[in-house]
């Protein structure tokens, strides 16, 4: 069973910064696709970024350039990088994984089956 922990989310001005974390325990971390989604109030759930075991990354175009995923193997952490942040960036970010040996992770939720508990984004103009 896999346990996911995110933190670092908060509130901040269009133009600003957030980084946000995830913790991964319970299980070999390595073998695994990471993602990002966020859920806005009324909104489905949709994927923002994810990353595989090997490092290749997937972003959606709305976010491209801006919002960066990376992972420490070491600390069996993944991340995401937020800069330039609109209003439009609000909202509850959760961190998923699913088992993967592949270089290709999806950007379906229905693909993951561990996630964490989120983490609230809110940026205000």
């Amino acid at each position: 069973q896999v346990r996911l922990v995110e933190s670092g989310g908060g509130s901040v001005q269009a133009g600003g910064s957030l980084r946000l974390s995830c913790a991964a325990s319970g299980t070999t971390y390595n073998n695994y696709c990471m993602a990002w989604f966020r859920q806005a109030p009324g909104k489905e759930r949709e994927g923002v970024a994810s990353i595989s075991s090997d490092g290749i990354t997937r972003y959606a175009g709305s976010v491209k350039g801006r919002l960066t995923i990376s992972q420490d193997n070491a600390k069996n952490t993944v991340y995401l990088q937020m800069n330039v942040l609109k209003p439009e960036d609000t909202a509850m970010y959760y961190c998923a994984a699913v088992l993967s040996f592949s270089s290709y992770c999806s950007a379906a939720r229905e693909m993951y089956n561990f996630w964490g508990q989120g983490t609230q984004v809110t940026v205000s103009s």
